[in-house]
């Protein structure tokens, strides 16, 4: 979590009388400031967010598909073939 002494960045937000009352309440609850409180809350959320782009869920018939076409042998690509095996720009 970033400490005040290394924060160099600003974000402005507008929210409702009604919004900022219930983050002032739970800040409260939590013994932080309502900035702290939005910061952890808002790198939490973000932190989830992007997990889901890098976690991969299957199911076990999805899970043993998946492993059959790791585990099978490459097939070929004969116009792959023929660009890798063409002199390139820098040859």
């Amino acid at each position: 979590m970033p400490t005040p002494s290394n924060r160099s960045e600003k974000l402005d937000i507008r929210l409702t009388p009604q919004a900022k009352q219930i983050l002032q309440q739970a800040a409260r609850e939590r013994h932080t400031s309502i900035s702290q409180f939005v910061l952890q809350s808002a790198l939490s959320t973000a932190s989830e967010v992007l997990a889901e782009r890098s976690r991969l869920g299957l199911n076990a018939e999805q899970w043993e598909a998946f492993m059959a076409a790791l585990d099978a042998p490459p097939r070929r690509h004969p116009r792959l073939e023929r660009l890798l095996n063409e002199p390139s720009l820098l040859d």
